[in-house]
């Protein structure tokens, strides 16, 4: 004899199960690894049967990582952040330029004022020239093209480091290639003789390159085919070293650092030493570093000196940041001669009266 239903020998109804997560609604469905009632909103499927979002989180967590081809972790946001953050203060910069004249004067680079004004190294490369917008475009259109690819390579804080090491480094490039002078400024005759020293450089493109050299090294490690990305690059050299105006040294710099970074990404890429990575790409930059002030003027070292001390620099010409970084460097190589004269011709006096006393 049976008892229809419910316990058996009880005639008491069995209890209705109910979703683990979600205990007020019924569910008649288990989940295939830990048993449990799993309602609609809670199932997974799986290869065989279903799982709840419990079991499946639990397996996920488990598993290894994706990571790229170069071990950099991949998340669910595969947009590229730090490319478009770079056009976007770009552009913002460059509208800044037509606005005032002052930005461009502030902030692009010479090697005159490297010494004294660092940031001038950085900065440059986030200005273009106010009178060329294509200047702007052609720099953007290429780091629209490479940027997004090394971003999912490397990651956004290698990516990142890579971008700004390679402007750092086209600005070095600038300086060591720049021709020093060896005597103070004296007029607008120097400045024309010793015009790479005085000369105010802009653009991306020192960075740009950077990024072509990583893709080079990246693609000629993992066998891949850069056949057309020899032939922009060598167009793009060629263009720096026949048309005037173009800043073939921040390019060639550009070009060395990002080789540099990405080749050191790549010789420590296993697990073990990818830490190391980073001191890596801090000891390029030190290296830079110290190259930047290895072709430096008895001028450019005076007027790190006295820059502190000299609260105005003259109005922006009308004929643009040229005209006044020329004016600007002769006035500081001006004040600082002046000084020290007076520094000078004060020494002599008291050492004379030092004498006498004696």
């Amino acid at each position: 004899m049976s008892t229809p239903g419910g316990y058996p020998g009880t005639g008491a109804p069995a209890p209705v199960p109910v979703c683990s997560r979600h205990p007020e609604r019924p569910s008649y469905v288990r989940c295939q690894r830990c048993h449990r009632p799993t309602c609609p909103d809670c199932q997974r499927p799986a290869p065989v049967g279903i799982q709840c979002v419990d079991c499946v989180a639990a397996a996920a967590a488990s598993m290894p990582r994706p990571r790229s081809v170069l071990g950099v972790p991949l998340t669910g946001d595969q947009r590229p952040t730090v490319t478009m953050s770079i056009i976007a203060a770009c552009v913002l910069a460059y509208v800044g330029q037509l606005i005032s004249p002052q930005v461009t004067a502030h902030f692009a680079f010479t090697p005159y004022l490297g010494w004294s004004e660092p940031w001038r190294a950085m900065t440059a490369a986030f200005l273009h020239s106010p009178s060329m917008p294509l200047h702007l475009v052609l720099n953007m259109l290429f780091l629209w093209q490479i940027g997004p690819a090394l971003e999912h390579t490397l990651g956004r804080a290698r990516y990142l480091a890579l971008y700004l090491l390679s402007a750092f480094g086209g600005s070095v490039a600038v300086v060591l290639l720049a021709n020093a002078p060896t005597r103070w400024l004296r007029g607008a005759a120097d400045a024309a003789a010793y015009q790479s020293w005085v000369q105010a450089v802009v653009g991306a493109s020192g960075a740009v390159f950077g990024l072509f050299g990583a893709l080079l090294v990246i693609n000629r490690h993992f066998g891949r085919s850069s056949t057309a990305l020899y032939a922009v690059l060598a167009i793009n050299l060629a263009f720096g070293f026949i048309y005037p105006g173009i800043s073939w040294q921040g390019h060639l710099g550009g070009l060395v650092t990002g080789i540099a970074v990405a080749g050191s990404v790549l010789a420590l890429r296993a697990p073990a030493r990818r830490p190391h990575q980073w001191v890596a790409i801090a000891t390029i930059f030190v290296v830079l570093l110290g190259s930047s002030s290895s072709n430096t003027s008895p001028c450019q070292r005076s007027t790190a000196d006295t820059l502190s001390s000299l609260k105005s620099y003259p109005q922006a010409c009308p004929q643009g940041g040229e005209n006044y970084t020329r004016v600007t460097r002769l006035a500081l190589c001006d004040s600082w001669r002046a000084s020290a004269t007076s520094t000078s011709s004060s020494w002599r006096t008291r050492s004379r009266a030092g004498r006498s006393r004696r």
